[in-house]
C-alpha cells in the first residue's frame, strides 16, 4: 500500500511547514502552490497525482483539511468520487476520518465533507460581498485605487499586463519559472498559460 500526502498553499509565498509536519510517513508528497479555485485536475502536483493513482501506484492520500481538495462542494465530491471509484482512500486530518471503510464509501465521511464544503463556500461567498462592500465604501470616499468590483480584463489585457510570463512560457520556461520571473502568482501563470492554448486551438 502506497499512502501519499497532498498539500496545497494559495501562494508562492505562504508557508507548507505546518501541512508537513508528518510527512515523513509519507512515500511521497504532492505540494501545490495555487488557489483554491483551480480545479483539481488541472493542477500540477494533483495532476501528477492523478496520473499516479491512474498507474495504481498511490492507494491511500492524506490531506490536512477538505478545502485542501477545492474550493467549491461541486469540485471536492467530484475529486472525491474519483477517489472513491479508484479504491483510493482519503484521509482528512482535521476531522480525523477516512472516505472508505473495508473498500466501501464511508456515509458519515460524506456528510460530514458536505458539510464543511458548503461552509467553506459560504465563508468565501460572505468574505466577497464583504470586499465589495469595502470597496463600494472606498468608491463613496473617493479613496478606491483598484478595479472595479465585478470587472475583469478581457485575454488580451490579461497576456499584455504579464508580457513577461507570456514570453517566458513562449521560451519553454516552467510554470513556477515564469511566474517568478513574471512577478506573479502561479495561478496567474496558469491563467496565461490557459489563453495562450485557446488562442492556439483558434
Amino acid at each position: 500500500m502506497t499512502k501519499v500526502k497532498y498539500i496545497r498553499v494559495s501562494t508562492t509565498e505562504q508557508n507548507t511547514g505546518r501541512q508537513e509536519t508528518n510527512s515523513k510517513e509519507f512515500s511521497k508528497v504532492y505540494i501545490d502552490k495555487v488557489s483554491g479555485s483551480v480545479k483539481f485536475s488541472e493542477r500540477k502536483e494533483a495532476s501528477k497525482l492523478i496520473s499516479d493513482i491512474e498507474s495504481g501506484i498511490v492507494t491511500e492520500i492524506h490531506t490536512s483539511s477538505i478545502d485542501r481538495i477545492g474550493r467549491s462542494i461541486i469540485d471536492i465530491l467530484t475529486m472525491i468520487e474519483f477517489f472513491n471509484e479508484k479504491s483510493v482512500k482519503v484521509f482528512v486530518e482535521n476531522i480525523g476520518m477516512y472516505s472508505l471503510i473495508d473498500g466501501k464509501p464511508n456515509p458519515s465521511f460524506k456528510m460530514i465533507v458536505s458539510v464543511l464544503g458548503n461552509v467553506a463556500e459560504m465563508e468565501r461567498n460572505n468574505m466577497l460581498e464583504r470586499q465589495k462592500q469595502g470597496i463600494e465604501l472606498a468608491k463613496a470616499k473617493g479613496t478606491y485605487k483598484g478595479r472595479l468590483y465585478g470587472t475583469r480584463m478581457s485575454d488580451d489585457e490579461v497576456l499584455t499586463k504579464y508580457k513577461v510570463v507570456v514570453r517566458e512560457l513562449k521560451n519553454g520556461e516552467s510554470l513556477r519559472r515564469a511566474s517568478k520571473i513574471g512577478g506573479c502568482s502561479l495561478g496567474t501563470a496558469q491563467k496565461v498559460q490557459s489563453i495562450l492554448k485557446q488562442k492556439e486551438v483558434v
